[in-house]
């Protein structure tokens, strides 16, 4: 096995929480059944990830309700209170980052699927975003995840050697890419999971 000395976090899911159940739930009177064919039919993953990789917000949003004018209210709320999806740091995580980034023995960036313009607003809420070496933001990249080019631009911008480095990230379809690049992949479960799977590559938190 390689010595490790580069490891590259996700955000979302691994270090931040983000779901926007936590507004369209509420909006949905908890129905979980219309909430979901919303999430499946109307403002999808897929639709959200275009953002992700650079489009604006709010064409994105006329061009949705353009398609779907019987849900204008329900579709502006996406982005209109972004915020409120936006929830806590995982704690768990963020300790481990802690740990790794105060190791000198490794070089610690993050690679991100997330829209420039919500972004920000990210960087002012979680102070640890700024501890690391650097971050690739899809958004500003205008490609994301899992496209291969992500992954080369973050390897090459912190001179990052893909078999000595571990990618962090809570989607296996994420991981499977990074994988075929000859980057080593840890899906992420839990902090505590985090931990153990670290272990196998001879690093202890």
């Amino acid at each position: 096995m390689k010595k490790i000395n580069a490891i590259i976090f996700d955000l979302g899911g691994v270090l931040i929480d983000w779901n926007p159940e936590y507004v369209y739930l509420d909006v949905f009177n908890g129905d979980r059944k219309k909430m979901q064919w919303f999430f499946d039919n109307i403002c999808t993953m897929d639709w959200n990830e275009n953002q992700d990789a650079g489009y604006p917000l709010q064409k994105a949003t006329e061009e949705r309700v353009a398609m779907f004018p019987e849900h204008e209210e329900l579709i502006r709320l996406y982005y209109g209170r972004w915020v409120e999806m936006l929830g806590d740091a995982i704690e768990g995580t963020v300790k481990i980052l802690k740990s790794l980034i105060d190791n000198p023995n490794y070089k610690v960036v993050a690679l991100t699927n997330w829209s420039r313009e919500t972004f920000p607003i990210a960087l002012k809420r979680f102070d640890f975003l700024h501890w690391f070496e650097g971050i690739v933001v899809s958004g500003e990249e205008k490609t994301r995840k899992p496209f291969k080019e992500i992954y080369e631009t973050t390897l090459n911008r912190f001179h990052i050697s893909a078999e000595n480095s571990i990618f962090i990230d809570d989607n296996q379809r994420n991981i499977d890419a990074a994988q075929a690049l000859g980057i080593n992949g840890i899906y992420f479960e839990s902090p505590k999971a985090l931990t153990e799977a670290l272990k196998h590559y001879s690093i202890s938190i």
